[in-house]
């Protein structure tokens, strides 16, 4: 009978554990777009409501902020997340080419990098040595460690893009809720807008391990911040009206 204590010291050290996507993939995308949708659309309902216009109005200029925004964050994750991927693949190419001129050179170099872990001057030699015997394993090895980024492990653009328009959407679609719902209330749609700008917080918190009392309140203390300058300019303009 196999005893369990040698069967779990077989397993890989994963099984106890997991870790949170941080390449900067769909959780960063997500929670940017979240974010994003309610502080932003949540301050142009109160800004457009703070200069006295009738309802029909501020739901008009919640839905396009919706659409546009939306359309906006998803673009620009796709160009940010693309270029990043261009950029890691220029940077593969430059090693790619040092290792082919430079054998040697780069070899010294995994040593000294493998010498600054902590490994001795004899261990790191032969590990190096090791590594760059397989050319790809030794491309992957020196771009990890140089530019701490993992070839192999790249974002996708589209998911990315997909995650961001989505979360903006939900998130820009709260303030509007009373609206939609047929309440005609300013205050409601604010108070519906700070309720999701806390549940935000408190998620995004829950992902980094953080307080998520701390993580709602900060958030909505930024929100805030947002809404409250674009009422006051909302009711200024407002004012200058005629009629």
């Amino acid at each position: 009978m196999t005893d369990a204590s040698s069967a779990d010291d077989s397993l890989p050290h994963e099984f106890d554990h997991k870790h949170s996507d941080v390449s900067g993939g769909w959780l960063r995308a997500a929670t940017f777009g979240a974010m994003d949708g309610l502080v932003s659309n949540t301050s142009l309902i109160a800004g457009i409501g703070g200069a006295g216009v009738a309802s029909h109005t501020i739901v008009l200029g919640g839905v396009a902020g919706l659409v546009s925004g939306a359309f906006s964050m998803a673009l620009g994750e796709y160009t940010s997340v693309t270029t990043q991927n261009e950029q890691l693949d220029a940077e593969v190419s430059v090693e790619k080419n040092a290792l082919r001129r430079y054998p040697d050179a780069e070899l010294a170099e995994l040593v000294d990098m493998f010498a600054g872990m902590g490994m001795s001057e004899e261990t790191a030699r032969s590990a190096a040595a090791e590594v760059h015997a397989d050319p790809e394993r030794a491309l992957d090895i020196h771009v990890s460690q140089e530019l701490g980024l993992d070839p192999s492990d790249k974002p996708s653009p589209l998911v990315a893009a997909g995650s961001s328009f989505a979360m903006f959407s939900v998130g820009a679609v709260f303030p509007l809720l009373p609206y939609l719902l047929g309440f005609a209330s300013l205050t409601a749609g604010l108070v519906v807008g700070g309720i999701g700008l806390m549940l935000a917080g408190a998620l995004a918190a829950r992902f980094t391990a953080q307080s998520t009392i701390r993580g709602a309140l900060r958030q909505l203390l930024f929100g805030a911040i947002a809404i409250g300058a674009t009422y006051a300019i909302g009711s200024l303009i407002g004012i200058g009206i005629p009629g």
